[in-house]
């Protein structure tokens, strides 16, 4: 089984970590995954950066052109995560533009995305027909989940036919806002909440954007299986060393857990 599914069925609400592959530093990557593991995180979102990211807000597009300065590529990457499975056994999911993966080649992406270990992509700018009639098989051949994202102004329809087509969770954008720029999710968000946990979907949903703190991790959890934290944590990232990443992590779940 995949190991995103196996976690999905562990009965507790699940933290998923997004950070951008070879910020701050170029080598920092598998640092931070072995950090965030052994502090608790269900599961790992890498951020492949890219020059265009249109669903970023300022802070995760800053960490992408440092990145790239940096000198961060699709390869390097790959080769950063060649052992990584030695030491980590948590779902990793790459989160990355189809640009870069269209560049590298497709099928060659999820070639070495299963060598390496990843467990799932999310690619924001990957139609559903598009995957469906082009790449679903290729995806599967690899073991690779498709993770697709609903908002707030899908129809039920839509989001009905991404759940039928989806194999692991929906990953479910908290508002019609970039990332990083919530301050609190509001009546009418808990509502939207509700009404697509109220739809019963056959995947679980983990909910993105605007997620920060405790108090935004429950209300994001309350109705749904998790919560991403992406902007939140890339700012940590800044101000603070790798080694007190443990800080960050239990100013959101360690009430939770204990």
């Amino acid at each position: 089984m995949n190991r995103i599914n196996q976690k999905l069925q562990e009965d507790r609400k699940l933290l998923s970590i997004y950070f951008t592959a070879g910020f701050p530093q170029i080598n920092d990557t598998v640092s931070i995954i072995q950090e965030l593991e052994k502090n608790g995180v269900d599961m790992i979102e890498i951020g492949l950066p890219f020059s265009d990211p249109l669903a970023d807000g300022p802070t995760i597009q800053e960490s992408s052109t440092i990145a790239i300065e940096n000198g961060m590529t699709t390869s390097l990457l790959f080769e950063q995560l060649k052992d990584i499975r030695k030491t980590v056994q948590i779902p990793l999911i790459i989160m990355g533009y189809f640009n870069p993966m269209m560049q590298f080649g497709i099928e060659k992406f999820c070639q070495k995305c299963a060598e390496v270990g990843i467990d799932g992509l999310i690619i924001p700018d990957l139609p559903l027909f598009v995957y469906e009639t082009e790449y679903k098989a290729i995806f599967e051949q690899y073991n690779l989940k498709n993770i697709f994202l609903i908002s707030p102004q899908n129809s039920e329809e839509r989001i009905q036919q991404i759940d039928a087509i989806s194999d692991s969770f929906i990953y479910m954008v908290s508002s019609a806002a970039v990332t990083g720029s919530q301050s609190g999710f509001g009546s009418a968000q808990m509502d939207y909440f509700k009404r697509i946990s109220n739809l019963n979907l056959k995947n679980p949903q983990i909910v993105g954007f605007g997620i920060k703190d405790e108090e935004t991790f429950e209300q994001a959890t309350k109705y749904q299986k998790g919560a991403i934290i992406g902007s939140a944590f890339i700012n940590f990232l800044k101000e603070n060393p790798i080694s007190d990443i443990s800080k960050f992590i239990d100013s959101i779940i360690k009430k939770s857990r204990a």
